[in-house]
């Protein structure tokens, strides 16, 4: 597939998406192999069943990041047992535990792609220029299908959480 263009920037400057694949509203979401710890991999389709925020972020080492994977663990506190959170970013997963314990996130399940590089390519969300992941959200249904998809436009932007909730009741 070739990269892409036009879609996010960072402060203005635009920035490209690779990866072998596109995603999209309605597709069945790829089976990607992201890392919970550097021995341990696991499968989106692991999940099945579950209705799925999936949210990508570049790093938890940045404020935008840390807020993004903050607020999705608040949210998934209020949501039902039917419902799981997933976080992927290219953060390495000891930087990942240490996030989630300094920050008491426990309701949402933190990976990694640094491994495999799995999600970033076959979502086609591969920065080119940062090697790091595109800021995004998708909703998949219990049956592993993109209900929703948001691409947040300039990285540092944090996601509309409101149109994220909003999309998941509406799942319902």
């Amino acid at each position: 597939m070739p990269d892409r263009t036009g879609i996010i920037s960072a402060k203005g400057n635009p920035l490209t998406l690779s990866g072998s694949g596109e995603v999209k509203v309605g597709d069945t979401a790829p089976d990607v192999v992201v890392s919970k710890s550097p021995t341990e991999d696991v499968k989106l389709s692991d999940f099945r069943g579950k209705k799925v925020i999936l949210n990508s972020a570049p790093s938890v080492d940045t404020s935008v990041c840390s807020n993004q994977m903050a607020r999705f663990n608040e949210e998934a506190l209020k949501l039902g047992d039917d419902v799981v959170v997933l976080s992927v970013t290219m953060d390495l997963p000891p930087a990942l535990a240490r996030w989630c314990e300094a920050n008491k996130a426990e309701a949402i399940k933190a990976f990694s792609d640094y491994k495999h590089r799995d999600f970033g390519d076959k979502f086609g969300l591969r920065v080119k220029e940062l090697g790091l992941l595109a800021r995004t959200v998708h909703i998949l249904d219990a049956q592993g299908v993109v209900k929703y998809q948001q691409i947040v436009p300039d990285i540092p932007t944090e996601p509309d959480y409101d149109d994220v909730l909003k999309a998941l009741k509406e799942l319902a």
